[in-house]
């Protein structure tokens, strides 16, 4: 019997029988880690051009499921595959978010069997993992009724309770694809049909009675799928296409534990107490007006507030980094898209062109063809450079009907845009300058945890990208270095850049764990070469510059949504838009609350004062229900102290304070910015 060798992640060599199997592996190292596994991750130790044409049937059909892979790659596989080659072996145990993904993908499974079971007549779509949990299409003339919901989740517990195995099978492509076609599956013939090709063996998965069509893998048995519930009902037209047949959606999600599933609820339940349309709403921050159209934000003047705030400083910052702010039109010729490219690349993204006198314009989705105008203005020499130009302009993209989401997804909005044009010996710094910025921003604001991804091209996707191999390799190369002398660990994403070049996303993590896109920063050289921009090098000679992109807020719209739903509407003191509101007891203060506002105004404060002939403590409530930092209440004693009894937003009474104080320890608070009061 031939033999392989198994390296494991310690360090360890095992040489064992070819056709053991991971699981077997682990039971020899430790019955326990055997009961803790999933999955497994193996890496051939052979490149694929060393192997015969002896393959297995498997190794043939995970090349070709679900698109081409690259065969000497890591990949999971089931516990219970046979180990043919060398290999890296690493087993994946339930606290891994590999682990998770797979079983809400046989969490899938289970769903669509019990589906089967109850309703035989139903027509099967497809079943993956998300990041929140999992999905199957189904197909049935009958809508689903939350009855139903309730019977499968039942039939879940019992096809679970069986603990029948995953069991990985093959069929030549054209029995499967006959078998399918017989019965009428049409949506699985045509996931056959379009991810494997003639003469493949194709990948089923069994468990009990029920198989279906899949790569896997699956934790070994449905009885690994502990914690599981269908959570709601959903339509989606079979391709996307709503001349298609409507498909039946049915979401669940899935855990190791209870205990993760109702921590999972917990969250769920404290997003939706955040959602920043409901707490934009109920503080009078912003508006969409359905007259007006979907995805354009209306700001109100408690909104509006905080955006001059972030403005502000966003400008101010921009400044002492040496930045120049500039501004450009909203509308521009179409001939200048077509130059920049975006007519090409980007135009499913950009509203429809509109007819003037003199020539057809587009409204801008960005701005950078306005900052290159502007570069390009003058002549400029290697002792200019780098160029910072900096705005806050305002951008209009064209989102799908039901992609817009409140603040976080719109139509129009402003981004905190910069480009910096600079000589190729310079871009490291910049990027370098650029990632310590956003570093600022989010500290600023109160993020005090962020993730990196780099976002690089697809060279099998040639058609998608402008530029050349070499200017790419540049162009990955720089940010790369740049995040490595930062020190910052980042995770490569492959075929994630823009059209024009690499970038590097900046991606905070908010008060509940949850990352969201908003920094970003990219380098570009197909614009300059696009506009032939030029500057004078130190040898006379004409050179053309790099640019690098960056948005720190990403979007001033975003990034507010987030901060709302960051803070749930409770802004620190510094961004608050009403920061202090004022309670005298009874009409005759109301001559010392107006003194007391004055002198808190002449301060920096910005004050309110609730004279309205309501009960002191409706009025204190109304403050709080606002998220007002501090509530003032004054009355005989106040007045004659000159002093203020002070109620803190999360702590209540703090008991009576001279004016005097009580605006100094603001003013420090705002000073520094501070999360805290």
């Amino acid at each position: 019997m031939s033999t392989i060798v198994v390296h494991l992640p310690d360090g360890a060599i095992r040489e064992v029988p070819a056709g053991t199997t991971p699981l077997e592996i682990a039971n020899s190292i430790s019955p326990r880690l055997a009961a803790a596994s999933v999955v497994a991750r193996i890496t051939p130790l052979t490149t694929a051009s060393d192997t015969t044409a002896g393959d297995t049937a498997e190794k043939d059909s995970d090349a070709v499921m679900y698109g081409t892979e690259d065969p000497n790659a890591p990949r999971l596989v089931d516990l219970s595959t046979p180990l043919t080659e060398d290999v890296k072996l690493a087993l994946i145990r339930e606290n891994d978010p590999e682990a998770l993904k797979v079983v809400r993908h046989s969490a899938a499974h289970v769903m669509a069997t019990a589906v089967l079971e109850l309703f035989p007549e139903t027509k099967l779509g497809h079943g993956p993992a998300t990041d929140q949990g999992f999905f199957y299409d189904f197909y049935r003339e009958k809508p689903f009724t939350p009855e139903d919901l309730e019977a499968i989740q039942k039939k879940m517990a019992e096809v679970i309770a069986r603990d029948d195995k995953f069991v990985r099978e093959y069929e030549p492509r054209e029995e499967a694809l006959a078998e399918f076609e017989r019965e009428g599956e049409f949506m699985k013939a045509h996931f056959v049909t379009k991810f494997t090709h003639p003469g493949d063996n194709v990948s089923f998965y069994r468990n009990g009675g029920f198989i279906d069509f899949c790569r896997g893998p699956h934790v070994p048995s449905t009885g690994r799928v502990k914690a599981v519930k269908v959570t709601n009902l959903a339509g989606a037209y079979w391709l996307g296409d709503e001349k298609n047949p409507q498909l039946q959606r049915i979401y669940g999600t899935a855990f190791f534990s209870q205990k993760e599933m109702d921590e999972h609820f917990a969250r769920l339940e404290e997003a939706a107490r955040r959602d920043h349309r409901v707490i934009g709403k109920q503080l009078d921050l912003f508006s969409i007006q359905e007259v007006a159209g979907a995805g354009l934000i209306f700001w109100h003047p408690k909104g509006g507030i905080i955006r001059k705030i972030m403005e502000d400083w966003m400008r101010e910052e921009c400044l002492r980094r040496g930045y120049s702010l500039v501004f450009t039109p909203h509308v521009m010729r179409r001939e200048l898209w077509k130059i920049s490219g975006h007519e090409g690349f980007y135009s499913g993204n950009m509203y429809t062109p509109m007819e003037l006198d003199d020539a057809e314009y587009r409204l801008k989705p960005m701005n950078c063809p306005g900052h290159i105008l502007i570069y390009k203005n003058s002549p400029k020499s290697y002792r200019d450079l780098p160029v910072r130009l900096a705005e806050l302009g305002n951008v209009y993209r064209y989102e799908r009907s039901g992609t817009m989401h409140g603040l976080l997804r719109v139509r129009g909005f402003t981004q905190d845009d910069a480009h910096i044009f600079c000589t190729p010996g310079q871009i490291e710094d910049e990027v370098v300058a650029c990632i310590e910025f956003a570093e600022t921003v989010l500290k600023t604001f109160g993020f005090a945890e962020f993730k990196v991804e780099l976002s690089t091209w697809d060279e099998k996707d040639r058609a998608h990208y402008a530029g050349s191999d070499e200017n790419w390799k540049l162009a990955v190369d720089s940010l790369e270095r740049a995040l490595s002398r930062k020190n910052i660990p980042y995770k490569t994403i492959p075929g994630e850049a823009a059209f024009y070049g690499p970038k590097i996303d900046v991606k905070l993590v908010d008060v509940l764990g949850r990352l969201w896109q908003l920094s970003t920063v990219q380098f570009d050289f197909n614009l300059p070469a696009r506009f032939e921009l030029e500057y004078v090098g130190e040898d006379g000679e004409r050179h053309q510059p790099v640019m690098v992109h960056r948005a720190l807020f990403g979007s001033v719209e975003r990034f507010f949504g987030v901060l709302i739903e960051h803070y749930a509407g409770a802004f620190p003191l510094w961004l608050a838009p009403v920061q202090v509101g004022l309670v005298p007891i009874s009409e005759r203060h109301h001559a010392y609350a107006q003194k007391v506002k004055e002198e808190l105004e002449a301060a920096g404060l910005r004050v309110e004062v609730d004279n309205r002939n309501e009960k002191m403590n409706a009025k204190i409530r109304d403050f709080a229900n606002q998220k007002t930092p501090y509530i003032l209440v004054m009355g005989d004693k106040e007045a004659e102290a000159h002093a203020v009894s002070v109620r803190t937003r999360g702590k209540g009474d703090q008991g009576s304070v001279p004016v005097t104080d009580f605006a100094a320890t603001c003013n420090k608070l705002v000073m520094e910015r501070s999360t805290g009061l």
